[in-house]
C-alpha cells in the first residue's frame, strides 16, 4: 500500500504494494489473498518481537525503556502516523523508491512522536507538573500519554466515518489534512480535560472525575473500536445511508458513543469470561480497562483484515459481507486476547505479571504490533512480497469496462 486515500464511502483504503518481482515467465508473481494477509501478519510479528526485545523487553532490552516512555512514545507515534498518512495523505517522497520512501515517512512519524513527548514532559512539565517525567512510575508519561486516547477517535473518524468533510471540499492535500488537524484538537483537548484530567492531574480532586482511568479507558477505547468496526468492517455503513455528507458527519459522530458504549458491555464481558473469575477478583475494579485490552486485539484484526486481506469476502450480499468480516476477527481477536495474556506475555516478552495468572498489558504490545503493521503495510507497501492476486470479480468488471470501452471507438 503505497499510499492512503478514503472511497467516497469514507472507508480508508489504500493502492496496492509496488510489485516486487516477475517470474521466470515475465508476468508479475502474486500471492493468494489469504497468503499474502498471513504473510504481512508474519512479518508484522516477527519484527514486533524482535524489536519489543531490543527497543522494550523489560528483562532483555539495554534501553530500558519499558513500560515509560515506551507508551508514550507508542501512542503518539500511532497518532502520529494518521495525522502523516491519513489525514494529511503522505506516505514519504513519492520521487524514491521503496524501501527508502517508506522509511523517510516513518522517520518523520517517530521525529513527530519524539517531539512531542519530549514537549510534554520536559517542557510543558514545567507549567503543568502532571505531564513532568519525574513524576514516580512515569505518571507524567502517562498523562501525556492519555490525551492521544480522545485524538484517536476524532482523527481516525474524520478519515474513515467523515471522508475528511468539510476539509476536503474546500481545500487540497496537504492543506485539508493540516486544517482537519488544527480543528479537531479542541474537541480533543475538551474531552480530554473533561473526562481524563480529574483523573491524573496533580492538582485534581479524583473524586470529581466521572469515571475511573480503568473504565474511561476500556469505554472510550470502546468508541474508537466502534468507529474501526463501521469504517473498515462495515464500508461505512450504516453512516454512509445518509445523502449528506453533513448528515453522515454528525450522526456517526452521535451513533459511534452509542455503539462504543455497546461494544463496552460487550467486550468486558467477553474479557472477563475469558481471564477467569480469579483473574477478575484479583484486577478488582481495574478490570474495566480490558474492555480495551480486548479491543486492541480487536483492533490489530480489523485493520489487518482492511489492508492485507482484502477485507474479505466481497462477494455475497451485503449484510452477509460484513457479518462474516465481523465473525472472522472477532474469533481472531479471542485466539490472539488469549494467546498473549496466558503465553506470550510472560513467556516471550517477559512483562510483569497481571492478575493470578496473567501477564503484560495488550494496550502496549498490541498497540505496538498495530504500529508496525502500519510502518510496514502503508509506509514500506509489504516489501519484499509479492502483491495480491486481483479479485476475480473487480479484474471480471474492469475488463468488461474496457472491451465495452473499445467497441464503441470508432473503427
Amino acid at each position: 500500500m503505497s499510499s492512503p486515500s478514503a472511497t467516497p464511502s469514507g472507508t480508508a483504503s489504500a493502492a496496492p504494494p509496488t510489485p516486487s518481482g516477475t517470474a521466470p515467465d515475465g508476468h508479475t508473481r502474486t500471492l493468494p489473498w489469504w497468503v499474502f494477509g498471513l504473510a504481512n501478519v508474519v512479518v508484522v510479528a516477527v519484527a514486533a518481537v524482535l524489536l519489543w526485545w531490543l527497543l522494550i523487553d523489560p528483562q532483555w532490552s539495554p534501553v530500558g525503556s519499558y513500560p515509560q516512555p515506551f507508551n508514550a512514545s507508542l501512542f503518539w507515534a500511532i497518532i502520529a502516523t494518521v495525522w502523516v498518512a491519513f489525514n494529511c495523505g503522505w506516505t514519504g517522497p513519492a520521487r524514491l523508491g521503496q524501501p527508502a520512501r517508506g522509511l523517510v515517512g516513518i522517520v518523520v512519524v517517530l521525529a513527530i512522536a519524539a517531539a512531542v513527548v519530549a514537549l510534554l514532559a520536559y517542557g510543558w512539565s514545567r507549567v503543568d507538573p502532571s505531564f513532568a517525567a519525574s513524576r514516580a512510575e512515569g505518571a507524567g508519561f502517562g498523562t501525556g500519554q492519555l490525551i492521544v486516547l480522545f485524538a484517536f477517535f476524532f482523527y481516525v473518524t474524520a478519515v474513515v466515518n467523515w471522508a475528511q468533510w468539510p476539509w476536503a471540499d474546500r481545500l487540497s492535500p496537504p492543506w485539508a489534512g493540516l486544517a482537519e488537524i488544527g480543528t479537531l484538537v479542541l474537541p480533543t483537548l475538551v474531552l480530554f480535560g473533561v473526562l481524563a484530567v480529574p483523573n491524573v492531574a496533580t492538582w485534581a480532586d479524583p473524586s470529581t472525575a466521572l469515571m475511573s482511568k480503568a473504565t474511561l479507558t476500556g469505554w472510550f477505547y470502546s468508541c474508537i473500536v466502534a468507529v474501526v468496526v463501521t469504517g473498515l468492517l462495515w464500508d461505512n455503513l450504516p453512516w454512509a445511508l445518509l445523502k449528506s455528507r453533513a448528515a453522515t458527519a454528525v450522526v456517526s459522530l452521535v451513533g459511534n458513543f452509542v455503539l462504543g458504549t455497546v461494544i463496552y458491555f460487550g467486550t468486558l464481558g467477553a474479557a472477563k469470561l475469558l481471564i477467569g473469575p480469579a483473574n477478575v477478583a484479583a484486577l478488582g475494579d481495574g478490570v474495566t480497562s480490558y474492555a480495551a485490552e480486548f479491543g486492541v486485539c480487536w483492533v490489530f484484526w480489523m485493520i489487518a483484515w482492511a489492508n492485507v486481506f482484502g477485507n474479505k469476502p466481497t462477494h455475497l450480499g451485503r449484510a452477509a459481507n460484513l457479518v462474516v468480516r465481523t465473525v472472522v476477527t472477532l474469533v481472531l481477536a479471542v485466539v490472539t486476547f488469549l494467546g498473549y495474556y496466558f503465553v506470550v506475555a510472560g513467556s516471550v516478552l517477559h512483562e510483569p505479571a497481571a492478575g493470578v495468572s496473567l501477564h503484560g498489558d495488550a494496550l502496549g504490545f498490541m498497540n505496538f504490533a498495530v504500529l508496525v503493521m502500519l510502518f510496514y503495510v502503508l509506509f514500506l507497501g509489504s516489501f519484499g512480497l509479492p502483491p495480491a492476486e486481483p479479485d476475480a470479480a473487480a479484474a471480471d468488471a474492469e475488463t468488461i469496462a474496457v472491451e465495452t470501452a473499445g467497441a464503441r471507438e470508432p473503427a
